[in-house]
């Protein structure tokens, strides 16, 4: 089914229609908005052990899991690209960080024309060309993963304060659809004093803080019921690293709010990399042949999931249907 033809799914109409009533700036994007909070070595302990009241209360509206699993190696370029790129490393070639040997190992199973392993960004991008998205990351490491051409801004700041900052700025300008904002320094104190250290909590408690920047943002703008917000992580950790095969090192938070989403502990497996294909069904794109993660259909209501598979979001909703069919022109 072709990028013009496809339904629109329920979530999609849900998504968008609230947004028609708050101010926006000229030109803004009229389906759904998501934004991706990336917490760099966030651990399953960090979540349960840190005082994070930001992500608790996001958590009480979300569907969500502390037992979403990464891949192997436990690395953070692995990962990250796994959960934008919608397969595992055995699909995309990312291997390890590219310190002690190259990034990419082996070719990829399929590539965009820039040579990189289609990313949810790029999909989105080809889909919609019109659609606004943004990548704001504090570690620099991050923009080696993706299709150059796929973000409208893609900046790396220094610190998660900067980069939080510089994301609000800009979603506040531009209302995009897609929005990945990657946090540090959760990582960079595991690093320095352990994964299990009152350093490490104090990252976490200030990640919190950022992740409720981000939350203040979208109440101040009543954009909150209308956006879908995932926090996830790439791994954990022991002692003052990982790369290993522990689960304290494998697996990581996986929360999602936004309208239509079930609240509550999300009873299936996630893997990291169905992160991706759950974006994909939320803008109702086709993934590319060479993705192997699935949408995580257990955190929508089953009433939306059954009104996406029967076509019958399109006839309620025909405003957003204009807008994004001129969105894809």
């Amino acid at each position: 089914m072709g990028p013009k033809t496809k339904l629109l799914p329920l979530v999609m109409a849900l998504a968008c229609c609230p947004i028609a009533l708050v101010a926006e700036p000229p030109s803004a994007w009229h389906g759904p908005r998501v934004i991706i909070i990336g917490v760099d070595g966030l651990s399953v302990d960090g979540v349960a052990t840190a005082r994070m009241p930001r992500l608790r209360e996001l958590m009480a509206r979300s569907a969500w899991t502390l037992e979403a699993r990464g891949v192997l190696p436990t690395l953070s370029s692995p990962n990250w690209a796994s959960a934008i790129n919608g397969a595992s490393p055995a699909q995309h070639g990312i291997t390890s960080n590219g310190h002690l040997r190259r990034m990419v190992e082996f070719q990829p199973a399929c590539r965009t024309e820039d040579g990189k392993f289609p990313t949810i960004f790029g999909v989105l991008r080809a889909d919609y060309p019109a659609s606004k998205i943004a990548v704001f990351h504090d570690w620099g490491g991050f923009s080696d993963l993706l299709e150059k051409h796929a973000p409208d801004v893609m900046r790396h700041e220094r610190g998660p304060a900067k980069t939080t900052a510089a994301a609000i700025a800009w979603w506040r300008e531009n209302r995009p659809a897609l929005t990945f904002i990657h946090l540090d320094n959760v990582d960079h104190e595991g690093h320095a004093h352990g994964w299990y250290s009152q350093e490490y909590y104090r990252a976490a408690e200030a990640a919190d803080g950022y992740i409720g920047q981000v939350l203040d943002m979208l109440d101040a703008l009543s954009a909150r019921e209308s956006t879908f917000i995932l926090v996830t992580s790439d791994h954990g950790g022991t002692a003052h690293g990982h790369g290993k095969n522990s689960l304290a090192e494998i697996q990581i938070p996986w929360i999602l709010s936004g309208p239509g989403i079930a609240p509550g502990r999300i009873a299936a497996l996630v893997n990291t990399f169905d992160t991706a294909l759950t974006v994909a069904w939320i803008f109702g794109l086709d993934p590319p042949q060479c993705w192997i993660g699935r949408p995580v259909l257990t955190a929508f209501r089953p009433s939306l999931v059954a009104a996406h598979s029967s076509g019958a979001a399109r006839a309620p909703f025909p405003d957003c249907e204009v807008h994004l069919a001129a969105a894809k022109d």
